[in-house]
């Protein structure tokens, strides 16, 4: 069964958590459109097996027992086309590198505008993002990064989202039990879930997913308690305030 959806549903629901855990990439980031050509594309191999390369088959980039980006991207190209060459592949490096880098720097105003909100209002916000080193290697440039009370990358604390762990060490972290907080993200790597099993209430973002991938959108919503197309929608800074006292779930 679907979550609800609307604005103020979610707001609610967020008034009533003390912490709000964030996913990162294509939850606080903006779809990404001319920030140069995709890995699959220099690489020139297929989409579909790039992603299932790279989503499915690279515990230890996401884990951080490997962290060298030339090694990452050639072991991943590699699986698909043993024939790529060392030139394409350091194109690839690059390229993936500087496109992380501005996915991370170049956040939308909105969703600075709702972090700061919520810190306002005296929530406490984490990040919890599966990602290899070299994907992240831009966030202390981030606008967003001072905001943040913890951040958990999956290649520092050796666990995955949707393993359970990785949600119990930002809880443990946050000095907070799962049912005072709030997860939001786009759904991907079977976070919602993830974020269920350990008691967490999940939030949806989908506009990503609807601009890329729309027919993964119902199996994402099946996890989400609730359901908002951007969080820039959740509005000015004096919302939260306006629903209530700050209180626990």
């Amino acid at each position: 069964m679907y979550g609800r959806c609307g604005v103020n549903d979610v707001l609610s629901m967020i008034q009533s958590k003390q912490a709000v855990i964030f996913d990162l990439f294509h939850t606080l980031t903006a779809i990404e459109r001319s920030w140069g050509p995709f890995t699959y594309e220099i690489l020139g191999v297929d989409h579909d097996a790039w992603n299932e390369q790279l989503l499915e088959h690279s515990p230890d980039r996401l884990e951080g027992r490997m962290t060298d980006p030339a090694e990452i991207i050639r072991k991943l190209a590699r699986a698909i086309n043993p024939d790529i060459s060392d030139v394409t592949i350091a194109k690839a490096v690059k390229s993936r590198t500087d496109r992380f880098r501005k996915a991370v720097v170049d956040i939308p105003k909105e969703t600075q505008r709702v972090l700061a909100a919520l810190k306002s209002e005296g929530k406490k916000i984490a990040l919890i993002s599966n990602a290899d080193a070299s994907e992240v290697e831009g966030w202390t440039d981030s606008p967003i990064a001072p905001l943040f009370d913890e951040v958990i990358f999956s290649c520092d604390v050796g666990s995955q989202k949707p393993k359970p762990e990785i949600y119990e060490i930002c809880l443990e972290r946050l000095c907070l039990p799962a049912r005072a907080c709030a997860f939001v993200g786009d759904g991907g790597s079977n976070e919602l879930r993830g974020a269920q099993s350990v008691g967490l209430t999940t939030a949806m973002i989908t506009a990503h997913i609807e601009h890329y991938s729309e027919d993964k959108l119902a199996a994402r919503r099946a996890h989400a308690d609730y359901v908002i197309r951007e969080l820039g929608e959740l509005g000015e800074l004096g919302e939260l305030g306006e629903l209530g006292e700050l209180g626990e779930n």
